[in-house]
């Protein structure tokens, strides 16, 4: 499956009459890891819902384009089989579904051996899904479904929340492996990844940073530079945000 776009234009977010998130303009380029900053309650794993299609948000105005072709009125499947996938923060426990059962749904228990060993997992694929798992197993199980998934376009709901700090590292190169950037030679894939804390950003190549606050994105730019400012100053705008957002990618991909 070929490398998609993700676009988003004028992008409204909602759950019943309620706007949550307005004005959203951004696009991941094929190949692009993009991160989103944002504190907490300022929408950020809204915003991964409504792009992913999980109810009750929806997309009110605007429109979310993978590929060209319109997604956000497309139901979660539909979504998935046109090469989107995600990692959550906070899945749920999926007792009697174990993983190798799961692998083999997906039509990937092929490769299950060689992506559980990866990820340090090998032992777990006869588990119940996430039934007993520690913070980190969890983060690292996420990651191990989009191995199996293959998606094109990976969104991520803050990978390093819930796991300690000697673990992180473990995450953040099960991610760089699966976005093919750790030189194995796999498929180059797109990821928007949303954080509060930044730490991901220590064992995770990115090319853009977003600033999203009261469900708008004020600011784009360097993703270091950009948290070198929250981490002085807060979500608060920088001086240097009038500058062009492509101007601090290296790594952007006309689309």
């Amino acid at each position: 499956m070929p490398a998609k776009p993700l676009v988003l234009a004028d992008v409204e977010i909602a759950v019943g009459p309620r706007v949550l998130l307005r004005r959203l303009n951004l696009t991941i380029g094929a190949g692009e890891t993009h991160i989103l900053f944002g504190p907490n309650g300022s929408g950020k794993s809204s915003l991964l819902s409504a792009i992913m299609g999980l109810p009750p948000y929806h997309v009110t105005r605007g429109e979310v384009r993978l590929g060209g072709e319109r997604i956000d009125n497309l139901p979660v499947d539909a979504r998935a089989r046109l090469g989107l996938g995600m990692a959550f923060q906070r899945p749920p426990e999926l007792d009697g579904v174990t993983i190798t059962a799961l692998a083999r749904a997906l039509r990937a228990d092929a490769g299950l051996a060689d992506a559980a060993a990866v990820l340090d997992l090998a032992d777990f694929v006869r588990r119940d899904i996430n039934v007993g798992f520690s913070g980190g197993e969890i983060k690292r199980w996420e990651i191990l479904k989009l191995f199996l998934q293959r998606p094109q376009i990976c969104l991520f709901d803050e990978p390093e929340s819930g796991v300690d700090l000697e673990h992180i590292a473990a995450v953040g190169a099960a991610m760089e492996r699966l976005l093919g950037r750790d030189g194995t030679g796999d498929q180059r894939r797109s990821a928007l990844i949303i954080t509060h804390t930044g730490f991901i950003l220590d064992h995770v190549q990115a090319g853009m940073g977003h600033m999203l606050v009261n469900g708008e994105i004020i600011c784009s730019g360097d993703p270091n530079r950009l948290f070198a400012h929250i981490k002085s100053h807060g979500y608060t705008l920088p001086p240097w945000a009038s500058e062009p957002a492509a101007a601090a990618s290296d790594e952007r991909i006309a689309s």
